[in-house]
């Protein structure tokens, strides 16, 4: 062969893999940082100070050290007196339902379930804004004083790292 030939041949190699880099090469995407916990999640820089704050691209995001509650109640609130059946209602954050549900238990003084069962979103779920839910629960506390009543995040996966609470006493009639 001529050295025409070699030369045809190693410049098609070249380019070959110059293609093949520029075809697996990926683009560099930048991550959406838009407050304290995407900038930390995306490698910004954590400055020691009260509270916390990140850094990220010129941007500093402070860390929200009073987080807003994720379930708010309208009735029962924190240490009513009630009674069955117990009217139940509130806002969630629309993460907390799944199929427009969510679970509910109400406990006595020692720890004994009196009734469980679901409250239902008042309107579309699928959302991160906050949803009305209501329900009633039918219940007999027998002697008990008092109860706490628990409204849990639904979590079909099961996975622990979704579970989530809350709970409000509440005093029986």
């Amino acid at each position: 062969m001529d050295n025409k030939k070699y030369l045809q041949i190693a410049v098609l190699v070249v380019l070959a893999a110059v293609a093949l880099f520029i075809i697996k090469r990926k683009p560099q995407t930048m991550p959406q940082v838009t407050d304290f916990q995407s900038c930390s999640a995306a490698g910004g820089q954590l400055l020691q100070s009260e509270p916390v704050q990140c850094t990220f691209n010129g941007q500093t995001f402070t860390e929200d050290t009073n987080p807003a509650p994720e379930v708010t109640f309208d009735t029962p609130q924190y240490g009513d007196l009630v009674s069955s059946p117990m009217k139940i209602s509130g806002k969630a954050r629309g993460t907390w339902f799944f199929e427009a549900t969510m679970p509910a238990v109400l406990k006595d003084d020692q720890g004994n379930i009196l009734t469980q069962g679901p409250m239902h979103a008042d309107g579309d779920w699928q959302t991160t804004d906050f949803v009305n839910f209501s329900g009633t629960m039918t219940f007999d506390p027998g002697a008990a004083p008092y109860g706490v009543l628990i409204i849990s995040k639904d979590n079909p996966s099961g996975d622990p790292a979704n579970d989530s609470s809350v709970a409000i006493p509440v005093r029986f009639k």
